[in-house]
């Protein structure tokens, strides 16, 4: 009985450590994006290190630009790791990969989201969250779609006026036609949505160009697919702030932003989602490091990629 316990006591023990040794690995593009994936590690979610001395781990090959700018990873369902990205400025659909381990990707695809809209004028920084209660997966963007929601139509910064759309697929060979995702009032750009509690909260850029904004904000919502609530006051600070991502650490929630005015990155945290710190001088990250997403491995994921 004593030996029973002890081995059981064994298993347990190594069952924990084995669960405690995740490891945080950031996605991310450098300059336009021409060169492709570059990917950061870290144990405690802070500090940061560049992996394969900051070269690429994948290089653009899809779209007339050949670009990879905002590259989105996350683990799927099916345990392989699925990658979108911004193929060009001025495109009608996305890049799409997959991978087992992070460095053998699949063929690269071409998809054209918005290819049956007209008026679509690009396709920037699309997202995938996973639905586990249904097995489907949501890929969502911003997309300016000329001649519509004039009433937050500005001259500036060649006339863009964003709004989010999504489309659904369960295998990534097949999509649902593209739908509108969210409508703020207000020009809108890089959402980022995970699952908090019981709901999915999306964190995006007020991209209002008069009187400029350019913060982040919150909103939430019982389903992926929406509706999503009106968004919140601002949760960043007297500065532009873009390409959110998320990591929950315990209670904490950490969000992640480039200040690309500023040249680099910034780092608010907040253990109930209301009151936001502002903790950019407790990060340390590779250098240029731009637009990107955070998601995790395991400890011998991350020996594969050292």
């Amino acid at each position: 009985m004593k030996r029973s316990f002890l081995s059981m006591l064994v298993i347990l023990i190594t069952v924990i450590s084995c669960t405690a040794q995740h490891v945080y690995v950031f996605a991310y593009f450098k300059g336009n994006g021409e060169d492709g994936l570059h990917l950061a590690y870290s144990k405690d979610g802070y500090k940061w290190a560049a992996l394969k001395n900051d070269q690429s781990f994948l290089t653009p090959v899809v779209s007339k630009d050949r670009l990879m700018r905002d590259p989105c990873i996350i683990r799927g369902g099916d345990g392989l790791f699925h990658m979108v990205w911004t193929v060009s400025w001025n495109d009608k659909g996305i890049g799409y990969a997959s991978s087992k381990d992070l460095v053998h990707w699949s063929q690269q695809e071409y998809v054209p989201v918005m290819e049956k809209e007209a008026g679509a004028r690009n396709c920037w920084a699309p997202e995938i969250t996973y639905d586990q209660k249904t097995g489907t997966y949501m890929i969502y963007w911003a997309t300016t779609v000329t001649g519509k929601y004039t009433e937050t139509l500005s001259g500036k910064e060649s006339s863009y006026n964003h709004r989010l759309y999504y489309v659904t697929t369960k295998d990534f060979k097949t999509y649902s036609p593209a739908q509108l995702l969210y409508e703020p009032g207000f020009n809108v750009i890089d959402a980022t949505i995970v699952k908090a509690g019981r709901q999915y909260m999306m964190v995006m850029k007020d991209e209002t160009v008069e009187p400029a904004k350019k913060n982040l904000r919150l909103a939430y919502s019982d389903e992926l697919t929406g509706p999503y609530s009106k968004a919140g006051l601002p949760i960043t600070g007297n500065y532009w702030a873009e390409g959110p991502t998320t990591l929950q650490l315990g209670k904490d929630w950490l969000i992640y932003f480039d200040r690309y005015k500023d040249h680099r990155y910034g780092v608010i945290l907040s253990s109930d989602r209301q009151k936001w710190t502002d903790v950019s001088d407790k990060i340390s990250l590779p250098e240029g490091i731009r637009h990107g997403t955070i998601f995790t491995v395991s400890e011998q994921e991350l020996q594969g990629l050292l």
